[in-house]
């Protein structure tokens, strides 16, 4: 059972390993979605009066929307557009501008959303494997018997790898 159970939970291990590395570190990227910038910008200046639906439709084609959600001047020299997933942003008095397109990255976005539980009802589907590889672990712990199981080496290395968490959740008292 121990290994039949292995291989089902597998592929969701890795997922929430894949994920769990990703949001690790979430402050050196974001793991959820791809942010593309572009600088651009247009041949003619414009002032705040002149700026159009037809304007802003042109704008937009510039950089390849069709169409958009909202504009808004953030300044009495700048206009945003706002898109599906985008968004332009224009200096009107110098034409220059950035266009950000965000998209969702690929394999990791799926990841994290089943990691952070966002799933409707996927609550009890991660509590149920949290459950199994707790199992798992166990039964883990018992299959290899004599100097290479519990008895022998296996206590030594469950000793040596409680180690690092002990030693975190300590630091952490300690520095708080």
């Amino acid at each position: 059972m121990h290994r039949d159970f292995g291989y089902f939970f597998s592929s969701l291990i890795v997922i929430y390993c894949l994920s769990g590395i990703a949001l690790n570190h979430v402050d050196d990227w974001n793991p959820d979605f791809i942010i593309t910038k572009d600088s651009v910008s247009v041949q003619k200046t414009y002032t705040m009066t002149e700026v159009t639906h037809d304007v802003i439709l042109d704008f937009s084609k510039q950089v390849g929307e069709t169409d958009y959600k909202v504009f808004d001047f953030p300044t009495k020299n700048q206009v945003k557009i706002y898109y599906d997933n985008a968004s332009l942003h224009l200096n009107l008095s110098t034409g220059k501008g950035i266009y950000e397109n965000v998209s969702r990255r690929p394999v990791f976005y799926e990841a994290n959303v089943i990691h952070r539980n966002s799933l409707k009802g996927w609550k009890w589907a991660a509590d149920v494997f949290a459950v199994m590889l707790i199992a798992i672990n166990i039964t883990g712990l018992f299959i290899l018997k004599g100097k290479y199981g519990l008895s022998g080496r296996g206590k030594w290395l469950i000793a040596a790898g409680a180690i690092p968490p002990i030693a975190a959740i300590l630091l952490m008292e300690f520095i708080q």
